[in-house]
């Protein structure tokens, strides 16, 4: 009896089931409320998240061969790119959140008192402001921060608009996600950093209220968004409105379970969560290859709409 009890004893952390979820560095706010929620309705389930920029995150699947049972993805566009194809890491993805980018900032930054939505691309161009932003080769964030400034050349009529807030961003200002450089700006080694909506208010930071023409917060502007190319060492990016991507890789080792997952961060209360957290949601959720999404998640999601 007592050796039984031993064996089952040890037994006990093999016999749960461990969720592995990578994730865009943006999404650690809500998923770790998520995942402990998700953990209270499954006992006997251990959510491990891992965060980072997107890129890098689905390159850890497809290069490294890390597993994972969950991706979530900043660009929707990062999950087709990386894991469909000849990797065949991945056959589905579903949207499940949206948000824009914008400039965050302090009352430490430089001509804090003056800025505005109207003036801010003169303002950051300014000699002496550093600018924080993520890397375009492995956050979408980063390519979709050129995206943006590429876009506002055209709504402000101002050609050199890109180059001189660059300028402002040097290498050394980059990070692999935005989020790490959250600490310099409030130090104030940095001025601003572009960065999402949904980190703003997550940090109580003040931003700048950008024009949906350039923010990429409208999926009604795909259109106009696909004119403005980043270039990047992963190609040339055009603009795509900012949505959150979900997918479970065909190579999870806790696929039903990860399934589960997806179902809870679409339903009520996840959506809750991440409206919580500043996300945009997307009601209904659409699935690219709806027929290959799990069986048991097709009634909440429809077909992506076409372009």
């Amino acid at each position: 009896m007592l050796l039984s009890a031993i064996a089952l004893l040890a037994a006990g952390p093999a016999s749960g089931q461990t969720l592995t979820i990578f994730g865009a560095g943006t999404l650690a706010a809500p998923f770790r409320q998520i995942d402990a929620a998700f953990e209270k309705l499954h006992p006997r389930a251990v959510v491990h998240a891992q965060f980072g920029g997107s890129v890098m995150m689905a390159r850890k699947i497809t290069d490294l061969h890390q597993h994972a049972d969950v991706l979530a993805v900043a660009d929707y566009s990062v999950i087709p790119r990386f894991l469909f194809g000849e990797s065949k890491a991945a056959d589905w993805y579903v949207g499940f959140a949206r948000n824009a980018i914008t400039f965050v900032y302090t009352e430490k930054s430089k001509f804090a008192p003056e800025i505005s939505s109207a003036n801010w691309y003169d303002v950051l161009a300014r000699p002496g402001v550093q600018i924080g932003r993520s890397n375009p080769d492995t956050d979408p964030s980063g390519y979709q921060t050129l995206q943006m400034l590429a876009l506002a050349e055209q709504h402000y009529h101002s050609p050199n608009l890109a180059a001189a807030l660059l300028t402002n961003a040097p290498r050394e200002n980059i990070r692999d996600t935005e989020t790490e450089l959250l600490a310099a700006l409030q130090l104030g080694q940095i001025d601003y950093l572009a960065i999402y909506r949904s980190d703003a208010l997550q940090h109580h930071l003040r931003y700048l209220d950008l024009p949906a023409a350039i923010d990429l917060s409208d999926p009604a502007r795909a259109g106009n968004y696909a004119t403005a190319v980043a270039q990047t060492k992963n190609g040339d990016l055009p603009g795509k409105p900012i949505i959150y991507a979900v997918t479970v890789p065909t190579g999870a080792d806790q696929p039903e379970l990860a399934a589960e997952f997806v179902a809870f961060l679409l339903g009520p209360a996840g959506q809750a969560i991440m409206a919580g957290n500043g996300f945009g949601n997307v009601d209904p959720a659409d699935a690219v290859n709806i027929d290959k999404v799990p069986a048991s998640l097709r009634s909440l999601v429809v077909p992506w709409p076409s372009d």
